[in-house]
């Protein structure tokens, strides 16, 4: 083959392919849970969302719409999870504390 027919020839079509940001979103939604935890929640939140709309923008040549589905749904877990984690924290030692100056012989009267 000459250099002018490699040239002419049609590039081979690839077909539909995956978001990246989709699948970004889902491997940070799940490494939100053991690795990074906010951190990777919101990677998650914020790169599904972007490729939710990628994706709808592509005119069908990309997929992956439930990989950034659930990378958002996994962030946002891991998000009410920690709120849930921090405020039980915070009851916790104001009950601590609470407690505690009951026993003081001056406190608590």
């Amino acid at each position: 083959m000459t250099d002018q027919e490699l040239n002419q020839s049609p590039t081979p079509g690839y077909g539909v392919q995956s978001s990246s940001l989709a699948i970004v979103s889902l491997i940070s939604g799940i490494a939100s849970f053991f690795i990074v935890p906010m951190l990777g929640a919101i990677v998650a939140i914020i790169t599904g969302n972007l490729a939710k709309k990628e994706i709808r923008q592509s005119a069908g040549r990309l997929t992956g719409e439930d990989m950034a589905r659930w990378g958002v749904i996994l962030g946002w877990v891991n998000i009410a999870l920690a709120v849930i984690g921090i405020c039980l924290v915070v009851l916790s030692i104001l009950g601590v504390i609470g407690i505690s100056l009951s026993f003081i012989p001056w406190g608590g009267r």
